[in-house]
């Protein structure tokens, strides 16, 4: 039995990268959500919040079209 640990490692930074960018995303989404709409920048905050869930949305949603479509 032989381990590929080129390829082990290259799923593993993948997966680590990936994974720290989801949360930042989902986290700027929430910080987004969190500023008051009456304020200045509150529209473009609860616009920008939206989008960054859209972006979570559909990178969850290409992930479980990966795995399913094989």
């Amino acid at each position: 039995m032989s381990i590929d640990w080129h390829a082990l490692g290259s799923v593993l930074v993948v997966t680590l990268l990936s994974t720290v960018g989801l949360v930042g995303v989902f986290t700027l989404g929430v910080v987004g959500l969190s500023r008051p709409a009456a304020g200045p920048g509150g529209v473009a905050a609860r616009g920008g919040a939206y989008a960054c869930f859209a972006a979570c949305a559909a990178a969850v949603a290409w992930g479980i079209w990966l795995i399913v479509a094989k």
